[in-house]
């Protein structure tokens, strides 16, 4: 591929856009057939039992572990300047933002990009509970939140650089995370095969990591090829909600973005994948459902992704397979604090 040539005929910030919403298509038709969600694994893992949606948040997180760590041992990916690396982070702000997020994500029965993916299937409550989200993310950002988080933030931090690579800590390296992510590939498949999934289960599972993987890697090469500054990035949900919060309420004609193509992508992705799979269906707050419950876990989940450094895919996925230590410390919390939150609301 020429990328000298796409980037003279489209520009850094067009050639990035199009590529999120390339790989939000993807995402969202993956992750809609697979039926993806950190939520419904969480709960089958505090219940004792491995099954579906364990094994295909299991397969997916691999997947993304294997593919990223391919990519730089292959030399085709540098993750040294990423934020999640590169920048000085909260470990406090990890660790209490995935706490608050997990809460938020039982509450209302799925995390960020389960709730975009629900929205395009026709679910109301996602649609209002993905709203609730953006503003209480775009609040964490740079609103009236925005004192707490930093105030959280920056009870323990952590400089940038090998301190935050969760590798270099261990005194591993590309082949070790290769390795660990070969292993539990092996027992997703393992779960995967014992239980007899379909086609679009596995190709699911298998094809929402890899978009992770993919995102790291496309980004890499628009910063590798451009005499701008270009920053590599992954998917994530939290920051372009609030992105595209912005852009409906004040800055419609704002910078092209990665993150202005990913959302659109991810929606109209999901809505061929519930076409395809004829899982298109209107729904509201019927009886058993409580319109409270699902705001206030919306809006714990906005403040926790913003805290935590991402959602969980952003944090849990993204920044999991290039071992952010933050990125794993947000991941342990939104397990720890989506059992604490089952065991509360749902099984008290």
């Amino acid at each position: 591929m020429d990328w000298t040539a796409w980037l003279e005929h489209w520009g850094e910030a067009r050639l990035l856009a199009a590529f999120g919403l390339l790989l939000g298509l993807g995402f969202g038709f993956f992750a809609q057939r697979s039926r993806f969600c950190l939520r419904g694994a969480v709960i089958e893992f505090w219940h004792g039992r491995f099954g579906d949606k364990l094994a295909v948040w299991l397969l997916a997180f691999s997947s993304a572990v294997v593919g990223v760590q391919l990519l730089v041992v292959a030399g085709g990916l540098d993750v040294s300047t990423a934020r999640q690396l590169a920048a000085r982070g909260s470990l406090s702000g990890a660790l209490v933002g995935g706490l608050i997020f997990g809460v938020g994500m039982v509450m209302t029965r799925g995390c960020a990009s389960r709730l975009l993916v629900l929205s395009a299937n026709g679910n109301l409550r996602a649609l209002l509970s993905g709203l609730v989200f953006a503003v209480a993310a775009q609040a964490s950002l740079a609103g009236v939140l925005a004192p707490w988080r930093e105030a959280i933030a920056g009870w323990w931090t952590v400089e940038g650089g090998p301190s935050r690579n969760l590798l270099a800590v261990l005194g591993a390296g590309p082949w070790d995370g290769l390795a660990f992510g070969g292993v539990w590939l092996v027992t997703a498949l393992f779960f995967a095969f014992r239980s007899g999934w379909s086609f679009w289960k596995w190709a699911g599972g298998l094809g929402t990591g890899l978009m992770v993987a993919l995102a790291w890697a496309a980004t890499y090469q628009v910063m590798s090829h451009s005499f701008e500054v270009v920053q590599i990035q992954g998917l994530t949900f939290s920051g372009p909600s609030a992105e595209w919060l912005m852009r409906v309420l004040s800055l419609p004609d704002g910078p092209w973005t990665f993150g202005l193509g990913l959302m659109p992508g991810v929606f109209l992705g999901s809505l061929l994948g519930a076409l395809v799979g004829r899982d298109w269906k209107l729904e509201g707050f019927g009886p058993g459902y409580s319109m409270p419950r699902y705001i206030a876990g919306a809006a714990l989940m906005g403040f926790g992704s913003m805290l935590a450094g991402g959602c969980a895919v952003g944090a849990g996925m993204t920044g999991g397979a290039i071992f952010a230590v933050t990125a794993w410390l947000s991941l342990a919390g939104m397990w720890i604090g989506g059992g604490v939150a089952d065991r509360l609301f749902d099984r008290a």
